[in-house]
């Protein structure tokens, strides 16, 4: 996993500035602004953008002839990462067709609610092309790509699978390694020794899904990039915390994917939420609040398990965080249900709910999300990174469902909202 160097304080800066002599470019000024490093939010910051990048950021004021956008008041932060997501244009609006089209269309979803990147773990090749279609300006989360899930019981044809994933170009490669509560079988030992074979072979990190302490620990011992959703049977311990750390490997909570299997059982609060009905489909919402879907998710032996693996999974990632493990932040979001873009809120208020504090959930979602995937040009705000940044109307260090105060979203300094 990249290291993502952290810069000092905005408060220490001075004008730090990589624009061309002959450049202008969009000078935001007077947000109080979190960078997604770690550091403190500074108040008063002036942010400079030209050609979609940031090129100045200091708390002076705007350098002579740059276009000014007054934020006083505001409260910016950088755009979240989302690192484990599903686009598969399920969410596109009506009307739009060709599964390219539909896809962007997933995308600028996310984007719309402060989603800025997307790492789409076990979708097809469809999702591979988009992104290599894709300009960094776009307007819409930017995307990369898994392909499908290497999946199998023949460790031959699972590795034949894995080489086509990557001669595909994927970012990464994903499998499974889970019974679904007892429910099904998991991939043999020596499939997933496969993947993790052609994944060293090639360059790429593998994704592991997982529900289990004792699989994690033989994961990481077999090279895992990713554990790819919580520890959800028992209190991790010493020896599954030191290997993530000292092997360096992204610990993905995914807490709201397991609300999804159980909160559609009744009325879920936040259908009246004001935020998350502004862009929430309502086909979904009629679906998922049939009385018929909301008695069966109610007897559903599944969405018991799964409530309480939810309490396992909160402890869990509070032990972790205050071990300085490297969690960070992902919601499983995009298949039914599980909705693109408002989860990513809900996924952080849920984090803080387990105990961790506001900044440390904001963290897993930037900075250290970036770091995960290996992406050293977003995720925080510094001179040379893409723009890509929320504005709040107040701070979610106060609370972080202030999160939900969002008034805009750019992405390479191009507004969405």
């Amino acid at each position: 996993m990249t290291t993502r160097r952290s810069l000092p304080a905005l408060a220490l800066a001075l004008l730090v500035s990589c624009a061309s002599p002959d450049s202008q470019g969009v000078a935001y000024v007077g947000a109080t602004v979190w960078d997604g490093t770690g550091s403190a939010p500074v108040p008063g910051v002036t942010i400079v953008v030209d050609s979609g990048r940031i090129t100045a950021i200091s708390t002076g004021s705007a350098p002579s002839g740059t276009q000014v956008v007054s934020l006083e008041g505001k409260f910016v932060i950088p755009g979240l990462i989302d690192v484990h997501a599903h686009v598969s244009g399920r969410w596109a609006p009506e009307g739009v067709t060709g599964e390219a089209d539909r896809i962007r269309g997933d995308l600028e979803l996310f984007a719309k609610y402060g989603v800025t990147t997307v790492n789409s773990l076990g979708d097809g090749e469809a999702a591979i092309a988009v992104r290599d279609a894709a300009s960094p300006t776009d307007p819409r989360a930017r995307l990369l790509a898994s392909g499908a899930v290497v999946a199998g019981d023949e460790a031959a044809a699972v590795r034949a699978a894995a080489i086509s994933r990557a001669d595909a170009g994927v970012d990464w490669l994903k499998l499974r390694v889970d019974d679904n509560l007892g429910s099904s079988q998991k991939m043999p030992w020596d499939a997933v020794q496969a993947v993790l074979d052609v994944g060293e072979e090639r360059g790429l990190r593998v994704a592991t899904h997982l529900f289990y302490l004792d699989d994690a620990k033989r994961l990481l011992e077999m090279g895992t990039g990713m554990v790819g959703h919580s520890v959800r049977d028992t209190d991790v311990d010493d020896s599954f915390i030191n290997a993530l750390i000292t092997n360096d490997v992204c610990y993905v909570p995914t807490l709201t994917r397991e609300i999804s299997t159980f909160v559609y059982a009744e009325r879920p609060g936040f259908f009246d939420n004001d935020f998350f009905t502004e862009l929430s489909d309502q086909r979904e919402i009629a679906r998922v609040s049939e009385p018929a879907f909301m008695e069966r998710m109610r007897e559903s032996p599944a969405a018991a398990g799964y409530r309480v693996a939810l309490q396992q999974a909160l402890r869990n990632l509070k032990t972790l965080v205050d071990a300085g493990a490297p969690v960070t932040f992902g919601t499983d979001a995009g298949p039914a249900a599980r909705f693109p873009g408002f989860f990513e809120p809900l996924e952080l208020a849920v984090m803080v709910r387990a105990g961790i504090r506001p900044d440390q959930a904001l963290y897993a979602a930037t900075g250290q999300a970036a770091a995960c995937l290996g992406l050293e040009d977003v995720g925080t705000l510094e001179v040379g990174n893409w723009a890509d940044f929320l504005v709040l109307a107040s701070s979610p260090m106060d609370d972080i469902t202030n999160t939900q105060t969002l008034e805009q979203v750019y992405v390479a300094g191009k507004p969405l909202r």
